[in-house]
């Protein structure tokens, strides 16, 4: 088995680094919801497009720090190690924002996984087991490449691509229920459900 998996929103839960984010930028009442899509959603409904885009660009690089791993995502890493199972990241994330400040995006990634210890303190691993695509094409080319047998995201979208490889099992993490089991292999809604599921694929 070789694991794929997405970054933001996957493995990175933004919800109150947008929150925060938002709030010291002004953009939202004190009452939004501390969830990332409920912010989104405000700013679009009140004609604040460019306000958003600014905002994902802040959150994505000056405040990355900030965001917290969604829970049990550190375990699912550290479970993976012991069992030998090769996981690699690989995400679409362009280099920097495309309004607002100008910020290494990866930069940031590279260092909130070393900040969070993804990969038990290796840097050396972050280099080889992280990609960070410019483009989704490159990512799946990159999915096709590191020889992923499963892979996990939060698009439904993305892994129904047409150019996404049949033979990569097609799992969609989606923690706010907001989608269907059309086009993918199976759904979870926890980093816990995968822990259940990786012991039954690797039972002691």
């Amino acid at each position: 088995m070789i694991l794929g998996v997405d970054f933001d929103n996957t493995i990175v839960c933004y919800d109150h680094a947008f929150y925060r984010g938002a709030l010291a930028k002004r953009l939202i009442p004190s009452s939004i919801p501390r969830v990332k899509n409920e912010i989104r959603n405000y700013l679009r409904d009140t004609g604040q497009e460019e306000a958003w885009t600014e905002l994902q660009g802040f959150v994505y690089g000056a405040c990355m720090h900030e965001a917290e791993p969604f829970p049990h995502v550190i375990e699912f890493f550290q479970r993976c190690r012991q069992a030998g199972i090769e996981v690699f990241i690989i995400s679409h994330k362009t280099r920097y924002p495309y309004r607002g400040e100008r910020c290494d995006l990866h930069k940031a990634a590279s260092d909130w996984i070393a900040q969070y210890n993804l990969f038990n303190g290796r840097d050396a691993e972050i280099l080889a087991n992280v990609f960070l695509e410019l483009t989704k094409e490159e990512k799946i080319k990159r999915i096709k490449e590191q020889g992923c047998t499963h892979f996990i995201d939060d698009l439904p979208e993305f892994l129904s691509e047409p150019a996404f490889p049949p033979s990569v099992q097609r799992i969609l993490f989606d923690p706010h229920n907001l989608h269907d089991d059309s086009g993918i292999d199976f759904r979870v809604s926890s980093w816990s459900e995968l822990l259940t599921w990786l012991s039954k694929q690797n039972p002691a």
